[in-house]
């Protein structure tokens, strides 16, 4: 039996054949069988998910072993079979349990993905895998890479909220011979949630801190075309002094597929307005920032055999911040606000060819990226006035393009799969420069539920514009800088079974030029600067229980997970580093689901942390030890038919945290709301 969904990271995912025995009968069926929620069974089934689990739909599932599972984790359509990697999918079916509001809140229940929020419910954060740096991780949306090249506190600028995310998946590690070179060390991609089925939803929310979001969205068919549009407006006046946020997002996609073309377009603005409470340095707490995000991306997929995919994109970044909110309270050294406009285009191009020996992926990617700012980039002979502003200029730019070309074949025979491939790499920040970035990934079925894989990736990141030239009173960039390469190679195992699913994966990172924003002893400026060698190893272990597979009915799901991470650095005697040198050691949670009564049910979350590394107290300039600290989330969910009614409490038992210098983390916060969806 054939079930067909495409995914992305322009993955597709077919079902092709069952084999436990009890659903024998599907297999006389000979047709297609149709089932709703092919992402969760895509998680359930493939045992990546680390800390998630299913839905009542999803229990059906959860009964099913698949026995091949055809995914795009590398350049080609490859079954699971033949995949050497470490994938995590956060499905619709979890995002609607969870008690989070945001994409970086449900990022952060992932082993060995590190969120430092700046700003709740989806204001900021800096998001980093493995120990890596917040300016390592690619972003995609829908496939598309939309990373800020100006700085990775923007990469989750996204012009969508939560309600309109279908799915989140992770790769961890390099992907950068997959999806270019800044995906350093691993690649998030936001999958929103088109589908066949006609629907209205509207969604409201309010809680502590004079918080309220609502929003809509509509899922329209006409012949072979889906539209979707979401909209949504959120405030709060914040959790304490000068943390309050205003946030719009507005998107549109378009779908078209008929036989063996398709076409997708998608579009999106998000302004975020917000008080920057010591977001970049407590020395001035009185800091507010306003944003604004455009993007827009269009691809085309054609063949029946030989499969052609291009794309072209834009995304256009606003960036206005101000050190001192309030004009009247500035010193008479401050000369004013800075404003930073980024421009990005890219066009790429894939080829797959199947032929006997396996799929042969052909495929390239130019990027420009560009800036106008008042502090970062070379002195512009002509100034240029900042659009939207009044009296204020561009006085600096940059540019550099980037160009990418890929190889890669796939290989499978009996229970091993090999998939090696090469990325060959021009920038003109390099002076053009050539670099090679090889991988390799094998796997091998040892049995039906137990997989064995391994892998070997290099990678490499440019510097962003904010590490090569911002200036500012506590801050001064490297335009000297080299870009951050690494070579890691990890192993590990995964189980899939009927009662649990599982996995235990280790690695090895060897990195050269890391960049880091640091300051010695003495100095008063944080600096930028490639701070040589540092190697990073981490274990990461993880299960989810189905209790119902043991006769436990009233608990639906108990997950563990645990990371461990260790990076071979230490700072010299009086070093503060800001990002690298501040990892986290060692990452648990625990999450538990169960039913209370009829259609209510619970949510429980405990996330446990410890930080390396200190921050430097500016009251009296004394080096303070982050401390390790455990969080208790929960969710209340009542749904019935197209009705969801919510409270959760996140930090319940009100921790006092901090996890990014002096930035005290919010305390407990109760939220409420309902959500409603019309099908017609």
């Amino acid at each position: 039996m054939n079930i067909k969904k495409y995914f992305s990271i322009s993955e597709k995912l077919v079902f092709k054949r069952w084999q436990h025995r009890g659903y024998a009968v599907f297999n006389t069926l000979h047709r297609e069988v149709k089932i709703g929620t092919l992402a969760a069974a895509y998680f359930i089934c493939l045992g990546y998910l680390n800390t998630f689990a299913q839905t009542e739909t999803d229990s059906i599932a959860n009964k099913i072993r698949l026995a091949e599972v055809e995914v795009t984790a590398h350049r080609a359509p490859s079954l699971y079979s033949e995949v050497g990697r470490l994938i995590t999918v956060i499905p619709r079916s979890d995002i609607e349990t969870l008690p989070v509001q945001s994409v970086q809140g449900l990022l952060k229940y992932v082993m060995n993905v590190d969120v430092r929020e700046r700003g709740p419910l989806g204001v900021q954060a800096d998001l980093s895998l493995r120990g890596g740096s917040f300016d390592q991780v690619m972003i995609l949306l829908n496939g598309i890479n939309i990373t800020d090249p100006q700085t990775g506190h923007h990469n989750l600028n996204l012009p969508v909220d939560i309600s309109s995310i279908d799915r989140i998946e992770i790769i961890e590690g390099p992907a950068s011979r997959v999806h270019g070179p800044n995906a350093f060390s691993g690649a998030i991609n936001i999958v929103t949630g088109t589908s066949r089925q006609n629907k209205v939803s509207a969604n409201a929310m309010t809680g502590d801190n004079g918080l309220y979001r609502a929003g809509a969205t509509l899922n329209h068919n006409i012949g072979s075309i889906t539209s979707y549009l979401s909209a949504s407006k959120g405030t709060s006046d914040g959790y304490i002094d000068n943390t309050d946020f205003d946030i719009l997002n507005l998107f549109y996609q378009l779908r078209y597929r008929k036989n063996n073309e398709a076409l997708n377009f998608q579009t999106g603005y998000t302004n975020k307005a917000f008080g920057a409470n010591s977001f970049y340095t407590s020395d001035y707490p009185e800091q507010f920032e306003e944003t604004r995000t455009f993007f827009s991306s269009l691809g085309f997929e054609t063949g029946e055999k030989i499969l052609l995919k291009p794309s072209v994109y834009w995304r256009r970044h606003h960036d206005r911040f101000e050190l001192f909110r309030d004009a009247d309270d500035a010193p008479e050294w401050y000369s004013g606000h800075n404003y930073h406009l980024t421009d990005v285009f890219g066009a790429n191009v894939n080829v797959t060819i199947p032929w006997q020996l396996g799929k042969t992926s052909l495929g390239g990617e130019v990027r420009s990226e560009n800036i106008w700012s008042n502090n970062i980039g070379n002195d512009m002979d002509q100034p240029i006035d900042v659009p939207g502003e009044k009296n204020v200029q561009f006085t600096k730019s940059y540019s550099r393009n980037n160009t990418s070309f890929f190889f890669e074949h796939n290989f499978k025979t009996g229970n091993f799969s090999v998939s090696g491939g090469i990325m060959a790499n021009f920038n003109s920040g390099l002076d053009y420069r050539l670099n090679w970035f090889p991988g390799i990934d094998v796997s091998y079925w040892l049995s039906s539920g137990l997989k064995w894989y391994a892998s070997y990736n290099r990678s490499l990141r440019m510097p962003s514009f904010t590490d090569l030239f911002y200036e500012g009173p506590t801050n001064d960039g490297n335009p000297d800088l080299e870009p951050e390469e690494a070579e890691t190679i990890e192993t590990g195992f995964k189980y899939v079974g009927k009662a649990f699913t599982g996995h235990l994966n280790g690695f090895y990172r060897k990195g050269t030029n890391l960049i880091d924003w640091g300051r010695r002893a003495g100095d008063v400026k944080y600096t930028t600067s490639n701070v040589n060698e540092i190697d990073a190893r981490g274990i990461e272990i993880s299960t989810t229980l189905f209790p119902q597979e043991f006769g436990i009915s009233f608990i639906e799901m108990v997950s563990v997970g645990y990371s461990w991470l260790d990076q071979n650095k230490k700072p010299e005697e009086g070093y503060e580093s800001l990002y690298v040198l501040n990892h986290l050691i060692h990452k648990l949670n625990i999450g538990i689901r169960h039913m209370i009564f009829h259609d209510l049910s619970a949510r429980w979350n405990f996330l446990y942390q410890d930080r390396a590394g200190h921050f430097l107290r500016s009251s009296d300039n004394v080096q303070v030890e982050y401390k390790p600290f455990l969080l208790t989330d929960l969710r209340i969910i009542w749904q019935k038919g197209g009705w969801q009614v919510f409270a959760e409490a996140a930090n319940l038992f009100d921790r006092e945290y901090y996890d990014m210098g002096e930035l005290e983390r919010p305390g407990r916060w109760i939220k409420g709301g309902v959500n409603f969806t019309l099908k017609y």
